[in-house]
């Protein structure tokens, strides 16, 4: 597994179309939830592309803080459908945390994390810090972590 850290400026055309691919496939099929992607926090997000086989199969998008929250923060996480349960989604966290904690030298993130997760992101360090809300008609809840 291969990551590799870019700004929107950075991304190949290539690049960019397998991530917009990567993420309509899971958030808008797959999910069933009928949302506006391109919401140009690109534009300001570190994105975080995870290869195996040259092929794209993990994505993260990261933000320094104030760009999306008060805090540091990471969203649309994604590991595509037949890759997930190998371990790929911990370490693109793991990823994603240490990048934020040496880029923006920081010490706290805050996302707001599909509820369904929520397990998976305590087992990475985030702890729930709001109730129940609905985001695009899904439900999620805003967690943070300490670094």
């Amino acid at each position: 597994m291969k990551f590799v850290i870019k700004s929107f400026t950075e991304l190949t055309t290539k690049e960019l179309y397998q991530i917009l691919q990567l993420r309509a496939a899971v958030f808008v099929v797959e999910q069933d939830c009928v949302y506006l992607d391109t919401d140009f926090k690109d534009l300001k997000a570190l994105h975080i592309i995870g290869f195996k086989n040259n092929s794209l199969v993990a994505y993260a998008r990261i933000f320094k803080p104030e760009d999306y929250f008060k805090n540091a923060s990471i969203g649309r996480v994604v590991v595509k459908k037949e890759y997930r349960k190998l371990g790929i989604g911990n370490k693109l966290i793991q990823t994603a945390i240490c990048t934020i904690k040496n880029t923006f030298k920081v010490h706290v993130i805050t996302i707001s994390a599909q509820l369904y997760l929520l397990s998976f992101y305590e087992k990475n360090n985030f702890k729930k810090v709001s109730n129940v809300y609905l985001e695009d008609g899904i439900p999620h809840i805003k967690m943070t972590c300490l670094l």
